[in-house]
């Protein structure tokens, strides 16, 4: 187990998402649910406009995971996600990680994971558990 990883480390990350960006992911996912894609019909909505993904906005999470902390060749066990509130078209968020627990026995690790909009309000939140190297 990396030993360098302790309870409460943290490590962020931000994007926002464009509209360009929310249509490769339909085409990819194969969600082409019109809350992301048509302006018109989600103006209709209690969004009143397109919103992005909430998975998309999770993957974050996963970059953040896989690319900068714990970093490369952190593998998933599992993700719990809730989703709390809309993130919009070209709207910056801010994936968090927090370390909260190290198995002793196992290079395991789980992480508090979140993913804040600009304004302050939380758009989604869980847990990872990761395998570390």
């Amino acid at each position: 187990m990396n030993g360098k990883l302790k309870v409460g480390d943290k490590a962020t990350l931000s994007k926002a998402f464009t509209e360009s960006e929310v249509e490769h992911f339909a085409k990819i996912s194969l969600d082409d649910n019109p809350i992301h894609l048509d302006r018109e019909y989600s103006e209709g909505t209690v969004f009143g406009q397109p919103i992005v993904h909430g998975i998309l906005v999770a993957s974050l999470l996963s970059g953040l995971m896989g690319g900068k902390f714990p970093g490369h060749g952190t593998v998933y066990l599992g993700q719990t996600l809730k989703f709390m509130a809309p993130v919009y078209i070209n709207e910056e968020v801010v994936a968090s990680v927090e370390v909260v627990k190290i198995r002793e026995d196992k290079p395991i690790i789980t992480l508090k994971t979140q993913c804040v909009k600009s304004d302050g309000t939380i758009a989604l939140e869980g847990e990872a558990v990761v395998k570390v190297n």
